[in-house]
């Protein structure tokens, strides 16, 4: 008498051929491994945006050393955010320019000997007192000066 397969056998018998293929194959054919080294740097990361606060993703960025100001060191684009990563190997100013669409600014980032930035430029965004009091007493002139010539065209 002749063996009758079912579709279930024959399921069976391709999944047991599977699992004895599975388990003969040499490890490193399965599957690859990975390594990941790492180190600690002093990495400068700046961040794009226009005026309204929108990042400027994929904007083209050019890094300059502060010894040769004319042939870019690091070139690539902004991620999504706006931000792009360097690490500086001298200390100086270094030129950072970015540019998209016609828009675009250079920033100079003064780096110390240790790799660090200089805290005056990280703090460069916020106005000291007397700054503060400079531009208070010139938006108080302009707005005397204002009333006084309006004033004067009522008489």
């Amino acid at each position: 008498m002749k063996p009758t397969w079912t579709r279930t056998s024959r399921l069976f018998q391709g999944v047991g051929i599977a699992a004895v293929g599975f388990v003969l194959t040499p490890a490193w054919a399965i599957a690859h491994g990975a390594h990941i080294q790492s180190r600690a740097t002093s990495a400068v990361e700046i961040q794009a945006a226009y005026d309204t606060g929108e990042p400027m993703a994929a904007a083209q960025v050019q890094v300059f050393a502060p010894d040769d100001p004319q042939s870019p060191v690091f070139t690539g684009t902004t991620d999504e955010a706006g931000h792009f990563v360097f690490v500086p190997n001298q200390p100086g100013n270094w030129e950072i320019s970015v540019r998209q669409a016609g828009h675009g600014d250079i920033a100079v980032i003064p780096v110390e000997a240790n790799g660090a930035i200089a805290p005056e430029f990280i703090n460069s965004t916020s106005l000291s007192p007397l700054q503060r009091i400079i531009i208070s007493a010139a938006v108080a002139w302009g707005c005397v000066g204002t009333a006084l010539y309006f004033r004067r065209g009522k008489r």
